[in-house]
């Protein structure tokens, strides 16, 4: 018992000893870091830039690290996106000997306290002219020093939006000196492209890469070079919540369309369909009007939005035509020749059209017809035989006048059987007239109503060609369409 508690009394005096140690080094740490700084900016001032020959070029090296994409605004051409910029350099008048600070090799200080090269994004499109955040530098005994800042950028970018929502974009991030030239600070990017191992995922965008290139440029108005790092910022579209918001309802809509050529002519919705949906894409195309800039560039759905809609017009405006051929009536033409053998016989017969009223899932099509000419037959052969009747009542008439005359010429009797025998036969006349006008009049109107029902098979032939026409028209622009995507 004796001997451990003598032990754990050892651990104890030891873990005390070392916890002074520490605290003690830090403390001397401390006391040097505030001897080294008072020493080191005594006699510094951050207006000037740090070299020791004024003809010496400062190489300031550059690194670009994107965390995120807040937004990109492509009516106004304008990409937000949160940056950490390190920028790190080496001054000639912040360097000390590290033994002599009992081996301090870097201290801490505010940003504002060294000179800091004006690098600024050329490219900028904010309205605030904000200065970066002023955040604490790295300053190493060899006199580099090393300044982390996050920054939210706006900058502009040319948007191409030919093919939306399937597009991609290229957004340049240009980063240099505004006052010092090429012979005075001289930007060197560390890395061939921006850092993207900390890029939070954006839920539109994919990242396909951030190559950095570095220009040397001369402008207008100086004759010295200009040189800046170029960070070009490649984004593709993430498609799909468009192709459901967008893309898809349009299909869906536009296959509606050729559906008001197998309406009824007589519903009365075949013009009220098209207008329908033809609203409903405006509505769509409205939408996407909001979104893309005013450029010369329409878009790809603009495209499909607007050959939709020219093809809903000309469906629309075909039923029109159709509607008036199939309400044509008795005092219309017949049909054509040329148009009942290409309409009527061929054509009707690829795009399986029966007769106006038929079932065209009966199959006794045939048959009805055999029915029908069978009944016409017997039709025509009763009216033959009333009419071979009645015309031999009429000869027995004649014949009866005749023997009657002789009659009453020889004998001078029967004048009142006579009489009644003139009157039937004149009744018989009058009534063979009625009944021969009777049927002139159903013949006409037989062949009134068959020129009318000709002209609604023409109007229905039609339909089901325009039908088809459009709903492979829609077909091949909904796969053209989609094809962009891949």
């Amino acid at each position: 018992m004796k001997r451990n508690s003598l032990s754990s009394f050892y651990v104890s005096l030891w873990l005390l000893f070392t916890a002074v140690i520490l605290q003690a080094v830090e403390s001397a740490k401390g006391k040097y870091a505030h001897m080294l700084f008072n020493e080191l900016f005594e006699d510094y001032s951050n207006a000037l830039r740090p070299v020791e020959d004024t003809d010496k070029v400062l190489n300031v090296t550059l690194q670009i690290t994107l965390s995120q994409i807040k937004d990109m605004d492509e009516r106004n051409q304008i990409l937000s996106a949160y940056l950490w910029i390190r920028q790190s350099w080496y001054d000639a008048y912040l360097k000390w000997d590290k033994d002599k600070y009992d081996g301090l090799d870097s201290i801490r200080i505010p940003s504002n306290l060294v000179w800091r090269p004006d690098i600024v994004l050329y490219n900028k499109a904010d309205d605030d002219f904000s200065e970066p955040v002023n955040t604490n530098v790295v300053l190493r005994y060899d006199g580099k020093i090393t300044w982390d800042a996050p920054a939210i950028t706006k900058s502009s970018c040319v948007v191409d939006v030919s093919y939306f929502p399937f597009d991609s974009q290229q957004c340049n991030l240009t980063f240099g000196s505004w006052t010092y030239n090429g012979n005075q600070v001289d930007i060197i990017n560390s890395l061939d492209s921006g850092d993207l191992s900390d890029f939070v995922e954006d839920v539109e965008w994919e990242i396909h890469g951030m190559p950095a290139v570095k220009n040397v440029i001369t402008y207008g108005c100086c004759s010295e070079p200009y040189p800046d790092v170029t960070f070009t910022l490649i984004l593709k579209r993430k498609s799909s919540f468009y192709i459901f918001n967008l893309l898809l309802p349009c299909i869906l809509i536009s296959f509606l369309a050729p559906l008001g050529f197998y309406l009824p002519a007589d519903s009365g919705e075949k013009v009220s369909l098209g207008v329908t949906v033809l609203l409903a894409l405006t509505v769509f195309q409205l939408m996407v009007a909001e979104i893309m800039p005013p450029s010369e560039n329409i878009p790809l759905i603009g495209k499909y939005y607007i050959a939709t809609m020219t093809m809903i017009t000309a469906s629309t405006a075909l039923t029109i035509i159709i509607m008036n051929l199939h309400h044509c009536g008795s005092e219309a033409k017949p049909v054509p020749q040329w148009a009942r053998v290409v309409i009527l016989d061929y054509m009707s017969k690829i795009f399986f059209v029966y007769d106006v009223g038929e079932n065209c899932t009966s199959p006794k099509r045939e048959k009805e017809e055999e029915c029908k000419l069978e009944g016409d037959d017997e039709c025509q052969r009763r009216h033959k035989e009333v009419r071979n009747h009645l015309s031999s009542r009429n000869d027995d008439c004649d014949l009866k006048e005749k023997l009657n005359g002789n009659l009453s010429k020889s004998y001078g009797v029967h004048g009142e059987n006579v009489r009644e025998t003139v009157n039937c036969c004149s009744c018989y006349k009058m009534l063979i007239k009625n009944i021969e006008y009777i049927a002139n009049c159903v013949r006409d109107h037989k062949a009134n109503r068959a020129k009318g029902i000709e002209w609604k098979k023409v109007a229905k032939v039609m339909d089901r060609f325009f039908m088809w026409i459009f709903f492979i028209m829609v077909f091949f622009m909904s796969v053209l369409v989609i094809g962009k995507a891949a």
